[in-house]
């Protein structure tokens, strides 16, 4: 079984930001996989299903990003899920819009999200997939960039960055994170 994590927060106040990238992956794989992400436990929403034959959990952490791992933690926990079946998706800084970078482990980076995930698991070796948002105009502007609304003029290349992650989950799901990371990085 898989846990797929889209990182993000809370929807009704924080939807259409460019932190929400791992959350948007998640509402685009569900639709497409007519997967309901619904129930509420875990300190998230989550649903099940099936996708490129595998069951699969898809998470939505409700606790705020900075407490995101105390969710994954949880599922993780009560489900036995093994690190090398989880996926962490998440808006990254330092990708180009529009593009991704898929990972088989490694530190959290600068994102506050990943670094709750990684304080509350095991170990950092499980996948990921980072969500490129690129860098606002001005540095000091950060927290702005990343919980503003999205003008709409970017949301479109933002969005070509969700569809490929959610093709990556389907290529990691149906071949392995290897040769999902020769395909996509």
């Amino acid at each position: 079984m898989y846990l797929i994590v889209g990182l993000g927060n809370p929807e009704n106040e924080y939807a259409n930001t460019r932190h929400n990238m791992g959350f948007d992956t998640i509402n685009k794989l569900a639709k497409e996989n007519n997967i309901e992400v619904n129930k509420s436990k875990f300190r998230g929403l989550y649903g099940t299903g099936i996708i490129q034959g595998k069951k699969v959990i898809l998470l939505k952490p409700q606790t705020y990003m900075n407490l995101s791992g105390e969710s994954v933690k949880e599922i993780c926990d009560f489900y036995h899920i093994n690190p090398e079946e989880i996926i962490i998706i998440y808006d990254d800084i330092d990708t180009e819009k529009g593009n991704i970078r898929i990972r088989k482990k490694g530190g959290p980076g600068s994102h506050n999200g990943m670094k709750s995930v990684v304080e509350n698991l095991p170990t950092t070796d499980f996948g990921r997939i980072r969500v490129g948002i690129g860098q606002p105009e001005y540095k000091n502007d950060m927290i702005n960039y990343v919980i503003g609304k999205i003008p709409e003029e970017e949301q479109k290349i933002l969005e070509k960055g969700v569809n490929k992650a959610v093709e990556a989950i389907e290529e990691i799901l149906k071949s392995g994170i290897d040769i999902a990371m020769n395909n996509f990085n």
